[in-house]
């Protein structure tokens, strides 16, 4: 063999061999770690975001992982839980409603985070701006408290001789304070009394209820936050139990049993959370990511419900329903 066949050929050998040391090393896994509240939110959730991310070519045990955890109700347990996300060498951080984003906000300091939703994060101080987060945090915000004027007059609505509500919040809610401040000029104009209920701890609920009927309330305004959204359930049994037509801020609730809801789109927040994730992983900063606004929202309605607590909702509201449970 001469000099340059000898030559030419070891250039194939090595080319070869390089290709097949290619080959042969393991595709890049992202890691992707979730902050929630509880299994059956987090399913809620993921689920549609786990749909698009399939769409956007990941597959689960291939090229992308999942880290899940959950702080059930104790939202004391969201600092320890965030802490050990960070120890995971995660990609990127999910997080679900607006105790994991503040707590991922004072704890998460270098792991690009993308918020699923959170009330209003720039008000919050989580972000600098909408426009310009900057920092590690990005994602979906709510359009803020404003949103709770509007329920009240959906509710209003609804139940048309509505003259006193009972404004049921959780202490740990950061913008229960702003929501209630958005209500009252509404309740003034709508000629509605409020009377806040505040609930610390499971046992509370029932006091509560308790109170509200003491103090004739014709309806329920309810809260969001994660440890509202672990005990849903109880709420709207309590509720039903004491025939209050109960307006939520999560459609969770009224598919759980509760009469109403007017709010964004969870799953197509979920779905973009996908998409600004994926942005990440292939190299965009969180800090280059505007914070977005929810698009779509939805008003939900639970005729079964409406009928154990005796309610007719009248046809001019069912009509604009974009969704109604029978």
């Amino acid at each position: 063999m001469n000099k340059e066949l000898k030559t030419v050929f070891s250039a194939i050998v090595i080319l070869a061999c390089a290709s097949l040391t290619e080959a042969q090393q393991p595709k890049k896994v992202a890691r992707i770690c979730y902050l929630g509240g509880s299994v059956a939110t987090s399913a809620y959730n993921l689920k549609p975001f786990r749909e698009r991310f399939r769409e956007l070519g990941y597959v689960e045990g291939q090229n992308v992982t999942f880290e899940i955890r959950h702080h059930e109700g104790k939202v004391e347990r969201l600092r320890e839980l965030a802490t050990e996300l960070g120890r995971l060498n995660c990609d990127v951080i999910v997080t679900n409603g607006t105790d994991a984003a503040l707590t991922a906000k004072n704890t998460i300091k270098t792991i690009p985070v993308v918020m699923g939703f959170s009330a209003d994060a720039e008000r919050l101080g989580i972000v600098t701006s909408l426009a310009h987060p900057g920092g590690n945090i990005t994602g979906l915000t709510d359009v803020g408290a404003e949103i709770a004027g509007k329920r009240l007059e959906l509710l209003k609505e609804t139940v048309s001789k509505l003259s006193q509500v009972a404004y049921l919040r959780g202490t740990s809610y950061e913008s229960a304070d702003a929501e209630l401040k958005e209500m009252e000029p509404v309740a003034k104009f709508l000629r509605i009394g409020i009377q806040t209920l505040e609930v610390k701890r499971p046992d509370d609920f029932e006091q509560a209820f308790q109170a509200a009927t003491k103090k004739r309330a014709e309806a329920l305004m309810v809260s969001t936050g994660g440890f509202f959204a672990f005990h849903q359930k109880r709420i709207v049994e309590l509720a039903v139990k004491s025939r209050l037509p109960a307006m939520y801020g999560n459609v969770q609730y009224v598919e759980a049993g509760g009469l109403m809801t007017y709010t964004a789109d969870r799953k197509e927040q979920f779905r973009r959370a996908a998409e600004i994730v994926d942005k990440i992983l292939k190299g965009t900063k969180p800090a280059d990511i505007p914070v977005e606004r929810p698009k779509k929202f939805e008003l939900v309605f639970n005729l079964k419900a409406a009928k154990q607590i005796g309610l007719t909702i009248p046809p001019n509201v069912l009509v604009r329903a974009d969704r109604v449970i029978r």
